[in-house]
């Protein structure tokens, strides 16, 4: 067994940009939101810091060569939010017996609920010694657990190996047909009537409104718009009554740094602009089953969106119809649509399993979560069953 130097910086100043994303680019699960630039504007711009209550630490594991052979983002944090799998419940447990929950530590993309590699490794070697040297850091920073949150099977894997407890939940993907829809009519006219008549029923329910939806992508997505899309972003938070997690200064380090990774739509009435969705979009070269090959997988991913005017349906055209009909016109493969919401899969979005991994240090509370664990997981293979008869395609 190889021998690591394992080290934690806790700025992504102190990492290697070129050697970070060269080997993200090797994961096969590889996504956006763990590239080395997005994990900076979280930091830079204070979204995701100390002071908000994720304190980072980047660790990295390096081979005798001094190569880079794992690496990972670990936050240290005082409370729960902004992680999209909810353990509310053990940290009340925590609390009634008189045992502090927090600190913890969170192996995740902060407020980002999008599946994906999080043990950057060369190997399964170097993935199963960087879970050793997470769970040995908790430890030594007396930390009450560690959760790794939407990981990678690969990672499910090594973290189950090393003995972590698995937690699993249920998303909303939409898949491109395996030849790829020509257009959005054809896509479509593989669904049941009633989803058709239904869609079609929600689409006409904005463009009466007098509602036109425009997009752009990348470098074109203008300061203005950018701008204004934080409006609506905003608006959306302070409605639910909290702020926003994201600042000003995230997107405008998002627009210099990864403006590629990201696609606009705008809602505009009478000549004004009313209502925004912001996509993420990322394109991964994939290896064949033979590895000589490789392959272009493209992914879209529904983020934010907020509406300074009330319209009907138009959540459902901007943040669904409008991203899934750019994606069939861009040849991309998948849509995720985010984190829960049974009512995608009247939009062809179909449930889809994630999964998280569990360390515990404490002996007692560690027995009665597993066991609260598996009696979840029957509840979301039922669940997952339950979904699967709704399927809205054609049944021929």
């Amino acid at each position: 067994m190889n021998d690591y130097v394992i080290q934690v910086q806790t700025s992504p100043a102190e990492v290697d940009p070129l050697a970070w994303d060269s080997l993200l680019a090797k994961q096969s699960h590889a996504s956006v939101f763990m590239r080395h630039a997005y994990l900076s504007a979280l930091h830079a711009s204070r979204s995701a810091c100390a002071d908000t209550g994720w304190e980072p630490r980047f660790v990295s594991l390096h081979d005798e060569h001094g190569q880079l052979a794992a690496a990972t983002v670990m936050y240290i944090k005082d409370h729960s939010m902004g992680e999209y799998v909810f353990d509310w419940a053990w940290a009340n447990a925590y609390q009634q017996h008189g045992i502090p929950y927090y600190p913890k530590a969170v192996v995740a993309v902060p407020f980002t609920p999008v599946p994906g590699s999080r043990l950057l490794a060369c190997d399964e070697q170097a993935r199963a010694a960087l879970v050793r040297a997470l769970v040995g850091l908790s430890q030594q920073w007396n930390l009450s657990s560690m959760h790794l949150l939407f990981g990678a099977e690969e990672d499910m894997a090594a973290c189950s190996e090393a003995g972590l407890m698995l937690r699993h939940t249920v998303q909303f993907h939409w898949n491109n047909s395996a030849e790829g829809y020509p257009d959005f009519d054809t896509f479509l006219s593989s669904l049941s009537q009633d989803k058709r008549k239904k869609i079609r029923q929600e689409r006409r329910k904005v463009s009466d409104a007098g509602v036109t939806l425009r997009h752009s992508e990348g470098a074109a997505i203008t300061s203005e718009d950018w701008a204004f899309f934080y409006r609506c972003y905003e608006r959306t938070y302070l409605e639910h009554g909290n702020p926003p997690y994201l600042r000003p200064s995230f997107f405008k380090r998002m627009a210099q740094t990864m403006p590629e990774n990201w696609l606009l739509f705008v809602a505009e009435r009478e000549g004004r602009p009313i209502a925004s969705s912001l996509i993420a979009i990322g394109k991964y070269l994939k290896a064949t089953n033979d590895g000589r090959v490789t392959r272009l997988e493209k992914v879209a991913y529904g983020r934010y969106w907020g509406a300074l005017e009330r319209v009907d349906c138009l959540h459902f055209e901007a943040c669904y119809y409008q991203p899934l009909e750019w994606c069939i016109a861009n040849g991309y493969q998948r849509f995720e649509g985010g984190a829960q919401g049974e009512h995608k899969m009247a939009r062809a979005l179909l449930p889809v399993k994630t999964s998280s991994a569990h360390w515990i240090a404490h002996p007692e509370f560690s027995n009665a979560i597993a066991n609260f664990l598996e009696r979840e997981g029957n509840g979301i293979e039922n669940y997952m069953e339950d979904l699967n008869t709704r399927n809205p395609f054609r049944k021929d």
